[in-house]
């Protein structure tokens, strides 16, 4: 019997959380909790399929459309998690799911399905490269959380350089209200009107993360940055809390004041209370600018490499 993949539903959770505890070592109840509720609030943006067998679902991924991260103009597919049952592997199961998921890209006219995995994972690495991906050409960037990284100090009680980073503009939560904000500085750097794209990161940074730690930077009365950036548990395969940045942007007329350095002070900060020991990001090889921004505060290179495949029409 031909095996063939349908739409995951809530239904689905608790199997596919034992599933992935099977394959993982421990259970990521959180994290499934979170995307199964994404998808139906947002279905549009969302693919999400399983594979059923004799005795209940055997296999399921999960896959988020991406669009505009960091200026880029194309759509993509964004492999968030895969797990087949062991008693199934070999059986055709994967296949069935990537088929899926390669059908809602065209559908939802998506170019390429993208993915990350840690260098040294090699069962990950086998079945990327079984189905097609390649290493893509962004680069992911990650950091140690620490105070005091981005001023390049470790600080002690009486020497908080760091805290000057952050006091360089007024720095609060990132609030849904402020998108008209957002897209215009993001228009002045792109000269894109990328609204849809924008309100898709504020949607994802402020509802589907586990820990709310978007912020804006004010200057008399103004919005002037912002980054959008989420904590997640379960992500691409991990199992330890990892902070994602996604996004951020400052004015231009604001350039050369510090608001970029204040902006990633501040999220330190903030991750630090929360005991997250690392941040990553993913940025294109040709971004030079951005490139210099992030190595200036401490980022480098991550164990975790990109991969794509591009899907055919």
């Amino acid at each position: 019997m031909p095996t063939t993949a349908r739409r995951l539903t809530r239904d689905d959770l608790d199997a596919a959380v034992r599933i992935d505890a099977g394959l993982m070592g421990r259970p990521r109840t959180e994290f499934f909790e979170r995307r199964l509720a994404a998808a139906l609030a947002r279905p549009e943006l969302h693919a999400q399929y399983g594979v059923d067998g004799a005795h209940g679902l055997e296999g399921f991924v999960l896959a988020r459309l991406l669009a505009g991260e960091f200026g880029r103009r194309d759509t993509a597919l964004r492999l968030q998690a895969i797990g087949v049952h062991r008693d199934a592997q070999g059986h055709g199961v994967g296949r069935a799911l990537m088929d899926a998921l390669e059908g809602a890209a065209r559908r939802l006219g998506a170019e390429s399905l993208r993915t990350t995995a840690a260098w040294n994972d090699h069962t990950m690495l086998r079945f990327l490269d079984h189905h097609g991906f390649s290493l893509a050409e962004n680069q992911i960037l990650d950091c140690a959380v620490h105070l005091g990284r981005v001023s390049n100090v470790v600080v002690d009680d009486d020497d908080d350089d760091d805290a000057l980073e952050r006091d360089r503009a007024d720095i609060r939560t990132l609030s849904p209200a402020e998108l008209g904000a957002i897209v215009r500085i993001d228009r002045k750097l792109t000269g894109l009107d990328r609204t849809q794209y924008m309100q898709r990161k504020l949607d994802a940074a402020l509802g589907e993360s586990d820990v709310g730690v978007s912020l804006a930077a004010w200057e008399d009365g103004h919005l002037v940055g912002f980054l959008t950036a989420r904590v997640d548990v379960g992500d691409s395969g991990r199992t330890e809390s990892m902070a994602v940045l996604d996004t951020i942007g400052v004015d231009p007329d604001f350039k050369g004041r510090g608001i970029g350095h204040a902006l990633v002070s501040q999220l330190f900060a903030n991750l630090s209370a929360l005991r997250v020991e690392r941040v990553e990001t993913i940025v294109s090889k040709a971004d030079f600018a951005l490139l210099g921004f992030l190595y200036d505060i401490g980022f480098g290179a991550s164990q975790r490499l990109a991969f794509l495949k591009p899907v055919r029409g």
